[in-house]
């Protein structure tokens, strides 16, 4: 379980990134797989889900995920009627009072957000397809129609993989530098196919591009950690057939 400083200062804020660690799923999802979409037993999954909302300090029923897509959409809750679960998206921004929203994450970044002067949290689920079309901008975006100052937005970004463990090819690199060539930045060559991207940096990039500057960074690596982390790479890797994941959720009282 890991927590973020910033959003520790507010006493109405219970959030926690969560690991693998202390579940009840076994064999290659152990431990606390969050994933009802992997396929691992789904009542393993539960316990897990119930065990994340007692942490949290919300009812089971009120911890709503999303069916994540690495889509750029954002789920809005504005009134209790709108809280449902699984819906199809990206991230969401809510006001609603004791209902946790959460991100599932297997080296993908987790991102949470929270405005302390309009009370709005926010979660979105950032990949390099979320990343790259719009999932960070358009969280912000939301935020700010709804009427938040961007000073006073708070982003924690989660563990998620890191640099030196994120290999790809050239086809790769294209899909970001025809959007913008200055995004070869994040990439840094290792041979003549083969480059690191740097997945970190380029979510603070973007949510520095939208002048949020009161940002966090759990600086852990989803990859190397196998003991606190699941990770897509690693399971690949391994020639695992599937794998698990950890679950980051942040919850206004």
């Amino acid at each position: 379980m890991f927590y973020s400083s910033k959003l520790s200062k507010f006493e109405n804020i219970k959030h926690c990134f969560f690991s693998r660690e202390n579940g009840s799923s076994k064999g290659i999802y152990k431990s606390l797989n969050c994933g009802l979409g992997s396929n691992d037993n789904k009542e393993n999954v539960l316990k897990n889900l119930e065990l994340v909302s007692n942490k949290i300090f919300c009812k089971k029923e009120n911890l709503i995920t999303l069916n994540q897509k690495h889509t750029n959409k954002v789920i809005h809750f504005n009134n209790k009627i709108s809280v449902k679960n699984k819906l199809i998206g990206d991230a969401i921004v809510s006001s609603i009072r004791n209902v946790g929203i959460g991100i599932l994450s297997a080296d993908c970044a987790p991102i949470l957000f929270y405005d302390p002067k309009k009370k709005l949290i926010g979660c979105a689920h950032s990949g390099w397809k979320g990343a790259l079309s719009g999932i960070i901008e358009n969280t912000i975006k939301k935020f700010i129609e709804l009427g938040s100052n961007i000073n006073d937005l708070i982003a924690v970004v989660g563990p998620c993989i890191g640099r030196n463990n994120y290999e790809v090819k050239e086809d790769f690199l294209g899909n970001f530098t025809q959007i913008n060539k200055n995004y070869e930045e994040f990439f840094e060559k290792i041979d003549k196919n083969k480059f690191f991207f740097d997945l970190r940096s380029f979510i603070n990039k973007k949510l520095l591009s939208f002048h949020v500057k009161n940002i966090e960074n759990i600086q852990m690596d989803t990859f190397s950690e196998e003991k606190l982390f699941y990770s897509y790479r690693r399971s690949r890797k391994n020639k695992e057939k599937d794998y698990g994941r950890c679950i980051s959720v942040i919850l206004m009282t």
